[in-house]
């Protein structure tokens, strides 16, 4: 199916669609439609895939995918921002919006973000409802990096310290504000890469921010804002591309290009100290005490980073795998 411009697309069977903006993608479509076929979902698959300012051959990807894969219901969109406008958050938020409109206003409705370049594992979709169906508004799903892509020792490595010190991060806040409606053991991740939400609470915020970079977290900030219950269940996770080069400022492949600089001899992998974060997180339990939560999230957006006093991991791969063993 292809959505044209002013057409209001055909209305889906199932209370849920998967839906991913690309552009350029034509290497990597083919993988995600594959595993979305794959998914353990009954029935057909619903997918809007949303094509922006695209040169490579995706749109027949896309449509050879359909073809191959009968259970897929793909709605293909394409479409071609002035330049300054052609980045991630606008091709986000059309291709949310494409997909609300195929969900017609169900009141059930669950709309699932999704990147090109991830490669779910057969249950992403069936986890995601469950976690719906148990209460949350917003589904946050784990990135673990794609095992069948190239990845240097080294960088794995440091990817696997900062693992480690966000999950003590995440005890801090278990222990001393835990949230009722996202409880322990969870991961932290809420990224456009895999995150379920709720029909009613997309059109309730005003659809995905058009922003140049950080769309998807400026998203579930007012979602949270309007009292929306996130959640991050250790069941909920994709693979993601360790590539080092993709189209989001300050996106997953500018993080992986950065971790193989340091890892081939940068500068030591620092943070903030955690007693930092036992301070920080005390604070939003006052502060939402006083003020509520809506308010807490608007002030800690204002406050300044935390110091990056740790070392996490001293300089140089050889050092790297000293501090690793």
């Amino acid at each position: 199916m292809t959505a044209t411009p002013g057409s209001r697309p055909d209305p889906v069977a199932s209370r849920w669609i998967v839906c991913v903006p690309a552009r350029n993608e034509a290497k990597r479509l083919g993988a995600l439609l594959q595993a979305l076929a794959a998914q353990d979902v009954p029935g057909p698959v619903p997918v809007v895939v949303a094509l922006n300012n695209t040169a490579d051959p995706s749109r027949s990807v896309v449509e050879a995918a359909a073809a191959r894969f009968g259970r897929l219901r793909v709605t293909v969109d394409e479409v071609c921002f002035p330049p300054a406008l052609a980045h991630a958050g606008l091709a986000r938020r059309r291709a949310l919006q494409l997909g609300a409109l195929r969900l017609d206003g169900r009141a059930d409705g669950v709309l699932i973000s999704t990147d090109a370049d991830t490669r779910p594992p057969p249950d992403w979709i069936s986890a995601n409802l469950r976690a719906i169906d148990a209460g949350a508004d917003l589904v946050g799903g784990r990135l673990a990096l794609d095992e069948a892509e190239p990845l240097s020792p080294a960088a794995a490595r440091l990817r696997g310290f900062w693992d480690a010190y966000w999950a003590k991060v995440r005890r801090i806040e278990d222990a001393y504000d835990p949230c009722p409606h996202d409880p322990a053991p969870r991961h932290g991740d809420h990224t456009g890469a895999s995150l379920a939400i709720r029909l009613s609470l997309h059109e309730a915020v005003g659809g995905v921010p058009p922003l140049p970079a950080g769309e998807d977290v400026a998203f579930v900030r007012a979602a949270q804002a309007l009292g929306a219950r996130l959640r991050h269940p250790e069941a909920v996770w994709t693979r993601v591309s360790p590539r080092r080069v993709g189209r989001a400022e300050g996106g997953m492949a500018e993080w992986m290009a950065g971790l193989e600089r340091q890892a081939e001899g940068g500068a030591p992998l620092r943070a903030p100290d955690l007693a930092h974060w036992r301070a920080r997180v005390l604070w939003r339990r006052a502060f939402r005490a006083l003020h509520g939560e809506a308010a807490r999230i608007e002030a800690e957006a204002a406050l300044a980073p935390l110091p990056m006093d740790l070392v996490l991991a001293p300089v140089g791969p050889q050092s790297v795998e000293r501090a690793a063993a």
